[in-house]
């Protein structure tokens, strides 16, 4: 009975029920929104580098060896010697390695040296590959493969040349060998997409001509002359690693920190995703209390409209107390009203979050490199619902508990 009257008092007041509903609608849809772009960021974030056991660099923080190596961003302390290099290559326990060159730039993206294996080894986003649709790999000396972000954002093509400078900021550019764009790599939303690859051999033959850091004057050795050299390096600036066995991680990574030729340090780049994570994960606090309050605001936009509809309905709780309504049934009937509303609120909200999800998922992920799976609510986003419509009962006690009263005051009239 109780049910049918709350329904039927709704329709009556459809458009303002309807705005409170599309109100309540639209925070359950961003609160959600929300939660589902910062779980989706933080899986993103941490399958930034995947299949990788263990990330191998000088001796500094778990921290800044992860930002240098994978996010590309500051600078090592210092280089790994080819001779350390080769003697971690030589143990048992290692499956694959990658070496990884970094120092140069090309217009503000950063210049990685590495060999093919990154290319067969690098995963990211759960064991996804590095896919190059336009042009292949490092087949020759000067052949660069640059990400998506860069060759969208300079306009480059296959075919292309490329100058590499030396240094982050540097004017001073190794003209005199130019590289060619041989790929190009599918966007990836991982720091690959902000990376011009060339081969280790290609970062040692553009500074054959140069010591401590300078250009030898009036020195230029001929790029025939170059192609001929051993370019093997003398050192590298850090290492990803893949063992044979998990079990074997820790005595590696023990060894390694232990290495007595050079202070050395291996990491796991799970927990350095989880510290790193600590620190730049503090916007997605300041999201959720963002999105508290938009759900906040929403129903106590509802119960200012059941406070402002009460003069209005004075007659109508004056008659059912006459007709033997209890307070209960008074108390309940408003309640009931405002937990349909909130529902209605609730399922529209979820209906509007996961159309949404259909049209900017492929959008998301190719622009921004996040990935926003598409699941039926799980348990959090159910109990985040049952407390929006919990909330919205208790909301509606004080008006609820004020409509009761003015119908014992008014009786059978209403007086103004």
């Amino acid at each position: 009975m109780i049910l049918r009257l709350a329904i039927g008092s709704l329709l009556a007041r459809a458009l303002t029920v309807g705005m409170t509903v599309l109100a309540i609608a639209l925070s359950v849809a961003l609160f959600l929104g929300v939660e589902k772009v910062r779980t989706g960021a933080r899986a993103s974030f941490a399958d930034t580098i995947s299949g990788t056991d263990l990330i191998v660099g000088a001796r500094s923080g778990s921290v800044q060896l992860l930002l240098y190596s994978v996010f590309r961003i500051g600078n090592a302390t210092n280089n790994v010697t080819w001779e350390s290099y080769q003697d971690i290559a030589a143990r048992p326990e290692v499956d694959w390695i990658v070496p990884i060159s970094l120092g140069d730039s090309h217009r503000q993206f950063r210049v990685m040296g590495t060999t093919q294996a990154f290319f067969e080894h690098y995963r990211y986003r759960g064991g996804r590959s590095l896919d190059i649709p336009t042009g292949h790999g490092l087949d020759d000396l000067y052949d660069a493969v640059i990400g998506a972000d860069v060759a969208a954002t300079l306009g480059y093509e296959v075919g292309d040349p490329i100058i590499v400078s030396h240094g982050l900021a540097s004017f001073t550019a190794h003209d005199d060998q130019p590289f060619r764009v041989a790929g190009i790599i599918a966007k990836t939303g991982t720091p690959v997409d902000r990376t011009v690859i060339v081969s280790l051999e290609a970062i040692e033959a553009i500074h054959v001509d140069w010591q401590s850091g300078a250009h030898i004057p009036g020195q230029t050795t001929p790029v025939e002359v170059i192609r001929t050299m051993d370019l093997t390096p003398s050192a590298v600036t850090a290492a990803l690693v893949g063992v044979r066995s998990r079990l074997q991680i820790f005595s590696l990574q023990r060894w390694i920190n232990e290495y007595p030729e050079e202070p050395l340090l291996a990491v796991l780049p799970g927990v350095a995703l989880g510290e790193l994570w600590q620190i730049v994960g503090v916007a997605e606090t300041a999201l959720m209390a963002v999105s508290v309050m938009v759900v906040v605001t929403a129903l106590l936009g509802m119960m200012a409209m059941i406070f402002s509809s009460l003069n209005e309905r004075r007659r109508e709780m004056a008659i059912w107390r006459a007709m033997g309504a209890r307070p209960a049934t008074i108390l309940g009937l408003l309640v009931l009203e405002a937990m349909l509303m909130a529902a209605a609120g609730a399922a529209l909200g979820v209906a509007i979050l996961y159309l949404g999800l259909v049209l900017v998922q492929p959008w998301i992920d190719t622009a921004f490199g996040i990935w926003l799976p598409i699941n039926p609510p799980a348990a959090r986003e159910a109990w985040v619902l049952a407390t929006v419509i919990a909330a919205a009962g208790l909301a509606s006690l004080l008006p609820a508990i004020r409509a009761y009263r003015l119908s014992l005051a008014d009786g059978m009239m209403v007086r103004i």
